[in-house]
């Protein structure tokens, strides 16, 4: 298996997905890779934020929202980390592996550019996300972007796994309501559509989960006693982009070099859901305005 470390290309990979996995991802917005890194890398990779983590502080740094008793919170001992690619190059590296571009490639059509990594170490009794949309936060223009989500630590509903609505990928972006932040480190969330379902999405060591920036997706609690459930992250947005948020600049070619793309404005209106046959079924208010920064599985 190829390697953080290798030289190889997107195209020196071969097939990633199957035509049923590509079909699942038209049809909800979402595939996993299974077993994409290896247990070796992922154990590298696992050690290696560890140590990050417990050496110092870095910009971006957030333990989410401020609850009650901000000393009980286990996520201010293990904040998330953000932009590690910018100052770290194994990250780096891992942000643009080939597998991951030529899993995109299948999914996308074409080459992605990189702009974000995150690395989310939810220890056990950590507060999970609320549901919402990446494309809140990146604004991509035109188009969306897209996730590649690694678990480092098997996912479950114990320790708080990923969970999506299948079929929301075609979604606008819509308005946000306020969140429980005794459950959710962000304080906003996104309504489910009408006859929509929340799904788990249970990973092992190594798996990828490939998801559309529109999809609604988000994670509960870890109610663990002991366990982590540490991810690191991508996002992406699909080369036809020609904005994204100023927050996700410098963007990255697959290459690792710099491709110069314009900024997208913040703001602006919400969208609506409708019918079949196009007509508004719940139209959401318009929002103040977007948060500054991203803080988004």
């Amino acid at each position: 298996m190829t390697t953080l470390t290798d030289k190889a290309s997107a195209s020196d990979v071969g097939a990633v997905f199957d035509d049923a996995q590509l079909q699942q991802y038209e049809r909800d917005g979402y595939v996993v890779a299974r077993g994409l890194f290896s247990n070796q890398e992922v154990v590298g990779l696992r050690d290696h934020y560890m140590r990050l983590r417990e050496s110092g502080t870095y910009p971006g740094d957030s333990a989410g929202v401020p609850i009650g008793n901000p000393d009980a919170d286990p996520l201010k001992r293990y904040p998330r980390m953000i932009h590690m690619h910018r100052w770290d190059e194994t990250s780096r590296r891992w942000l643009v592996d080939p597998r991951l571009g030529a899993a995109m490639r299948q999914l996308l059509g074409e080459a992605p550019y990189a702009v974000q990594t995150m690395l989310y170490f939810k220890p056990a009794g950590a507060r999970g996300q609320a549901m919402h949309q990446d494309q809140f936060y990146l604004n991509v223009q035109p188009g969306t972007c897209m996730a590649a989500w690694m678990a480092l630590d098997p996912c479950d509903a114990e320790n708080g796994c990923m969970q999506v609505v299948p079929g929301t990928q075609n979604l606008p972006v819509l308005c946000t309501e306020r969140a429980n932040t005794l459950d959710s480190f962000t304080d906003t969330t996104v309504p489910i559509p009408p006859g929509k379902q929340i799904v788990r999405v249970e990973m092992e060591p190594g798996d990828v989960f490939f998801f559309n920036g529109s999809l609604i997706h988000g994670s509960r609690s870890n109610v663990s006693k002991d366990r982590f459930r540490r991810s690191l992250i991508g996002h992406y947005i699909a080369a036809e982009a020609e904005k994204v948020a100023k927050y996700y600049h410098p963007v990255l070619r697959m290459d690792g070099t710099e491709v110069d793309l314009g900024i997208s404005e913040r703001g602006g209106p919400c969208g609506m859901w409708v019918d079949e046959d196009g007509q508004p079924v719940l139209e959401m208010v318009e929002r103040a305005g977007r948060p500054a920064g991203p803080t988004t599985e």
